[in-house]
């Protein structure tokens, strides 16, 4: 694990605790996608895509 992959954690992160509104199902799997990302690359060993997928996913269907 290199020693960017917490600092891209916290980042996406912190990106979503500053979403004032988030508007559709469009926004909700975007932001799946990005913390997908980072947490599949810092928990998985560098599996970004495979983390954005369930992401998007799973941030798609919990729309509120």
């Amino acid at each position: 694990m290199s020693k960017l992959a917490p600092v891209a954690l916290f980042a996406a992160i912190t990106a979503i605790a500053g979403c004032d509104e988030i508007q559709g199902e469009r926004d909700s799997a975007l932001i799946g996608a990005a913390v997908g990302c980072a947490a599949g690359y810092t928990l998985v060993n560098g599996r970004c895509v495979e983390g954005a997928v369930a992401g998007a996913v799973v941030g798609a269907v919990s729309q509120r």
